[in-house]
């Protein structure tokens, strides 16, 4: 098993998450975080620091959320980490609640 990070960061980009990885797994791109699936150690300790929700475990995605787990995999190899908190963008909280925002994804 391994965490991703799903739709709901896109645009959000809070980094709540990276603070408490005691791996240093997650990578940062220009709007969007994933997490590194071979580096990952399933400790769950990024989940519930997320406030929009956008981490989950790879068992527990929904079917219509399945692909972030082979994006997290593509775009981590090309990533650089992330291993301090940085402030979300300023319009962060406008971004929380839009779904369907992968089309917003930034590479």
């Amino acid at each position: 098993m391994t965490y991703v990070v799903t739709e709901s960061c896109i645009l959000c980009k809070h980094t709540d998450c990276v603070e408490v990885c005691p791996v240093d797994c997650f990578h940062e791109g220009p709007n969007f975080l994933v997490i590194d699936p071979e580096e990952c150690i399933d400790c769950s300790l990024c989940e519930p620091e997320c406030p929009v929700d956008a981490i989950l475990a790879d068992d527990d995605l929904a079917e219509d959320q399945k692909h972030f787990l082979q994006l997290n995999e593509e775009l981590s190899a090309i990533w650089p980490v992330l291993t301090e908190i940085k402030p979300p963008p300023e319009d962060a909280g406008k971004w929380a609640e839009v779904k369907d925002k992968l089309h917003l994804l930034e590479r």
